[in-house]
């Protein structure tokens, strides 16, 4: 097996909870997709960040994130994943609002101001979170080269209608999941 198939198999194996659940959208339902036992595994993060490394290869930008708390993991794995190659990148953290003490920072890290982004996410329903993301990377400057997450539970048409384009490493069908 690959590592996209290795990745899935930790997916399925780790993340998939069944029970009635509630979504960060509103949504309820059967079962949750906890991605954070993936991407925070000692044998999964590297995986992901290699896996959303190919997903994204024919992309151009020098930093990677999202809004806090899903997409740290994924970021930090995809700057371990570009260590040491010809095309390292950067990561950054978006905080849901901005800091009210320090440097009053909304968005952590290198600076992103004029910089070729990469807005990333865990799972993504509605696509909120990313777009929340998204408006905090264009307020300061930063242009957003698209947006990858691991698993889509169905946010790709609210990314592409925001003009962005969107990838997904898997679908809920890849998971052996209905919507």
């Amino acid at each position: 097996m690959g590592d996209h198939d290795d990745l899935r198999k930790f997916i399925t194996d780790l993340a998939v909870v069944h029970g009635r659940v509630v979504l960060s959208s509103g949504r309820e339902a059967d079962w949750y997709v906890d991605l954070r036992r993936v991407t925070l595994h000692h044998q999964a993060a590297p995986l992901v960040g290699r896996v959303m490394r190919d997903l994204t290869a024919d992309w151009e930008y020098d930093a990677v994130g999202g809004l806090t708390l899903g997409a740290d993991p994924v970021a930090l794995s995809m700057v371990h994943a570009a260590s040491g190659t010809d095309r390292p990148v950067d990561a950054f953290v978006v905080r849901k609002a901005g800091k009210t003490h320090g440097l009053q920072r909304r968005i952590e890290g290198p600076d992103v101001a004029g910089r070729r982004v990469l807005a990333v996410e865990d799972t993504s329903t509605t696509g909120g979170s990313v777009l929340t993301a998204v408006e905090a990377l264009r307020e300061v400057g930063a242009e957003i080269v698209g947006v990858a997450v691991i698993v889509d539970r169905g946010a790709g048409d609210a990314v592409r209608a925001a003009g962005l384009p969107y990838r997904a490493a898997y679908t809920l069908a890849d998971l052996g999941l209905v919507a």
